[in-house]
C-alpha cells in the first residue's frame, strides 16, 4: 500500500511569517494544563494528537494538503506528518525568532486569528495547541520542508534547544512533521497512546474532509489503517447505518456555499426508533448542537410537513408532525465550514454563529425539498414512518398518563419489589438490579441496607430496541426500573432525578444472565444515555467457583484464576515440606476439599453473595462507558436488531474469545 496518494494542490506563496499573530505568553501552562486540554488523564494525553492533527487537518480544509499520517512509536512518541505548507521559518517581525520557534513557543501565536491570518475556516479557534503540546512534552522535533528545504528545531518541556537548523535538501517539497514525547510527570495517570482512539479520531477527520487520504500508524504493533472517503459526509452517513434497513440506498447529500460560509448536509433514513445527528463545525464535533442544529432542525420539520400536506398524506384535519415524529429513523450529518466560528467555552461544544442558522436553513429548505419530489417512493416511505411515530407518541402519552395517574412515577411510591436503602444521598447510594427472585432475596439479607438498594427483575426484560415507548410502559420490570431510578423517561426524562449514583446490573455467570444483562444494557443505552455518559452504569461480576483448601475459603472469577489458585496451593505446600502425590489430580496435590462451580446467583447465601459480590471492599465492578458511541450503537443494533445474519456473524466471530464485559461500549 502507498503511504501517499497524489492529488491537485492550490499554491500560496503568501504564506510568511507576518500572517503568524502573538496574543500572550506560554508560562501557565505547565502550572495549569487542564486549562489547555481538559485534564491531565486519558482524555488529555489524546488531546495533544488532536491539537497537532488539527493544524493539519485545517491545511487540508484550507486545500493546501491532501495527506496526513499520524505514527504512533515504538520509544512512547507520536508523530504527525503532512502535505501542507509548511509552518513559515522566516523571522517573525515581533519576536525577532524564526516564526517556526515563535509558533510553538509563545501561547496564542497561530495563523488562525483573522486580521490577515493564514486560513479562512480553522477548527483551532483558541489557536493554542502547538504551543501547548509543546510545553507539555519532555521533548518536542518540529521539521518543516520549504522549496525543497528541510529545516530542524528542537525543544525540552518547551524551551528551546538551539537555533532553527537549516539542512539543505530533500526530495520532499513541502510540508510538517512534528514528534513530541509527552511528560509523565505531567500526564501521571498513563501515557501510552491508544491506538483505537487515534483511528477512530482521524476516521472521523477523514469522512469530514472529503478527497483527505489519512494513515495511522503503530510501531509498537505493526498495525496500521488509512482512510480516504471520496463521498466524505455521505460515506459518513452509509458508516451509521450500517446493519440497519433504509428506505432506499440514496443519500440525500447538499454541498453549498453561502456568502464566506460552506454548508454540507448528508441525510438518510433507517428502520430504527433513534435518531442520529452528528452537527459539525469546522470538523469540530458539536455535541451540544448550536445554531447549524437548529436551523437543519426547522427546515427538516417544515418541509416533510409541507409535502406531506401537498401530497394528501397528512390529512387537512391532522395535527402537523413533531420535529420528534419527523426525526424518528434519522441519520443526518451536518458539516459547516465558515471563517469566525462563535464556539461557547474551550470544548467547543455548541456553536452560536447567528447567520449560520439562516444558511442551514436556506440549504435545507431548498434542496430537500427538490429531493422529496424527485424521489416519491423515498418522501412516501419518510411520511409514512413519521405518521406511525405520531400515532405511537399519542399512544405513549396515553400510556404514560395512565401510569401517572397510577402513581407509578410518583418518588413517594416506589415499586413494590425495591427494597430501599435508608440512605437519601445519591452519591453514597447504590441500586443492585438483581436477575431472579431467589438471588434478590439473598442480595436483600447480604446488603448493606444503609447505602445499597436492591430490585429483582423477573425474567428477561423487554427488549427495547424493537419497542417504542408505549409498549415499554406496559412491561411491569421496565416500570419498576423507570420508578426506581427516579430520572423520568421520554421527554420527562431527568438526570437530576438519579436516586443512586452507581446502579449495577447483577446477573448469572451465564450465557442467560449475560443475555438479561445486555437487555438491561440495550434499554439504559437507548433511553438513559445520560446515565450511562455519567459513569453511573455498572456489571457486577460474581465468581465462577468456590475452593476450599483446610481453613482457607478462596473465590475465582474464572477458568484462569482457579488455575492459578491452584497452583499457588500446590507451591504453598510443596514448600511448607508437605508431601505431594504427583500421580494424583492437582486438586488433590493442592489440599482441595471442595471445589463448586455456581450455577448462577441463587446458589449463593446471603453472606457468600455479601462476600464476593456486594462487599466494597471485595467486589470486581465493571463500569460501562460510551467512549465511541458510534461503536456502541452499532454494536447493540447488531446485538438486539432484527438482522438475525449479522448478530449470528458478530456472536460466531467472538464466541470464543469475548466475554459481556470486553464489549466496547
Amino acid at each position: 500500500m502507498r503511504e501517499f496518494v497524489v492529488a491537485k494542490q492550490k499554491i500560496d506563496n503568501t504564506y510568511d511569517g507576518s500572517q503568524i499573530q502573538i496574543l500572550e505568553g506560554l508560562d501557565p501552562v505547565r502550572k495549569r494544563p487542564g486549562m489547555y486540554i481538559g485534564s491531565t488523564g486519558y482524555d488529555g494525553l489524546h488531546h495533544l494528537i488532536k491539537e497537532i492533527a488539527d493544524n493539519s487537518i485545517d491545511e487540508a480544509i484550507a486545500g493546501y494538503a491532501t495527506k496526513i499520517k499520524v505514527t504512533l512509536l515504538k520509544d512512547g512518541g507520536a508523530r504527525i506528518d503532512d502535505d501542507g505548507r509548511g509552518i513559515p521559518v522566516d523571522k517573525h517581525p515581533k519576536t525577532g525568532l524564526s516564526t517556526l520557534e515563535t509558533a510553538l513557543t509563545v501561547l496564542h501565536a497561530g495563523g488562525k486569528f483573522g486580521g490577515g491570518g493564514g486560513y479562512k475556516v480553522s477548527s483551532g479557534l483558541h489557536g493554542v495547541g502547538s504551543s501547548v503540546v509543546n510545553a507539555l512534552s519532555t521533548n518536542l522535533v518540529a521539521e518543516v520542508v520549504r522549496e525543497n528545504q528541510l529545516y530542524h528545531i528542537e525543544f525540552k518541556q518547551g524551551i528551546t534547544q538551539g537555533k532553527l537548523q537549516k539542512l539543505g535538501q530533500t526530495d520532499r517539497v513541502r510540508g510538517t512533521s512534528i514528534t513530541f514525547y509527552p511528560d509523565p510527570t505531567i500526564f501521571k495517570e498513563t501515557v501510552i497512546f491508544d491506538y483505537k482512539w487515534v483511528v477512530n479520531y482521524l476516521r472521523h477527520q477523514a469522512y469530514l474532509t472529503k478527497g483527505l487520504y489519512v494513515l495511522v500508524m503503530d510501531e509498537r504493533t505493526n498495525e496500521r489503517e488509512a482512510f480516504y472517503f471520496e463521498g466524505g459526509i455521505q460515506s459518513y452517513v452509509k458508516h451509521l447505518n450500517v446493519g440497519k434497513d433504509v428506505p432506499s440506498n440514496d443519500i440525500f447529500y447538499v454541498e453549498k456555499q453561502i456568502e464566506d460560509s460552506v454548508i454540507e448536509i448528508a441525510v438518510q433514513y433507517n428502520d430504527t426508533f433513534a435518531e442520529t445527528i452528528k452537527p459539525f463545525a469546522n470538523n469540530v464535533l458539536t455535541l451540544d448542537g448550536g445554531t447549524h442544529l437548529v436551523g437543519f432542525r426547522s427546515a427538516l420539520t417544515r418541509v416533510i410537513n409541507d409535502y406531506a400536506r401537498k401530497s394528501g398524506l397528512l390529512k387537512e384535519k391532522e395535527d402537523n408532525l413533531t420535529g420528534d415524529d419527523i426525526r424518528e429513523g434519522l441519520t443526518a450529518v451536518i458539516s459547516v465550514k465558515l471563517p469566525d466560528p462563535q464556539f461557547e467555552g474551550q470544548t467547543k461544544n455548541k456553536l452560536g454563529n447567528p447567520e449560520v442558522r439562516r444558511y442551514v436553513e436556506q440549504a435545507m429548505s431548498e434542496y430537500f425539498s427538490y429531493y422529496l419530489e424527485e424521489n416519491p417512493n423515498v418522501a412516501k416511505k419518510i411520511v409514512g414512518k413519521a405518521l406511525l411515530a405520531a400515532r405511537a407518541r399519542k399512544a405513549a402519552r396515553a400510556a404514560r398518563d395512565n401510569v401517572i395517574r397510577k402513581g407509578v412515577f410518583d418518588g413517594l411510591n416506589l415499586p413494590g419489589k425495591l427494597a430501599d436503602c435508608s440512605s437519601k444521598k445519591p452519591v453514597d447510594s447504590e441500586l443492585y438490579i438483581v436477575e431472579g427472585d431467589s438471588a434478590g432475596g439473598s442480595a436483600k439479607s447480604g446488603r448493606d441496607s444503609k447505602t445499597q438498594a436492591i430490585l429483582p427483575l423477573r425474567g428477561k426484560v423487554l427488549n427495547v430496541e424493537r419497542a417504542r415507548l408505549d409498549r415499554m410502559l406496559g412491561n411491569n420490570e421496565i416500570v419498576s426500573l423507570i420508578k426506581g431510578m427516579g430520572v423520568g423517561i421520554g421527554d420527562q426524562f431527568d438526570i437530576s432525578g438519579l436516586r443512586y449514583h452507581r446502579v449495577i446490573i447483577m446477573t448469572d455467570a451465564d450465557v442467560d444472565g449475560s443475555h438479561i444483562a445486555t437487555l438491561l444494557l440495550t434499554f439504559f443505552f437507548r433511553y438513559m444515555r445520560e446515565v450511562v455518559e455519567g459513569g453511573h452504569i455498572y456489571l457486577a461480576k460474581p465468581p465462577l467457583f468456590l475452593i476450599r483448601a483446610g481453613t482457607k475459603k478462596l473465590y475465582a472469577y474464572s477458568d484462569e484464576e482457579r488455575d492459578s489458585i491452584t497452583d499457588k496451593l500446590i507451591n504453598d505446600r510443596k514448600e511448607k515440606g508437605v508431601k505431594i502425590d504427583d500421580e494424583s489430580d492437582r486438586s488433590k496435590q493442592a489440599g482441595i476439599t471442595l471445589l463448586q462451580r455456581y450455577k448462577g446467583l441463587g446458589e449463593m447465601d446471603a453472606e457468600q453473595l455479601w462476600e464476593t459480590t456486594m462487599n466494597p471492599e471485595n467486589r470486581v465492578l465493571i463500569q460501562i462507558r460510551v467512549e465511541d458511541a458510534e461503536k456502541a450503537d452499532a454494536i447493540f443494533t447488531k446485538l438486539m436488531g432484527d438482522q438475525v445474519d449479522l448478530r449470528k456473524s458478530f456472536i460466531q466471530s467472538r464466541a470464543k474469545s469475548l466475554s459481556l464485559e470486553e464489549l466496547d461500549i
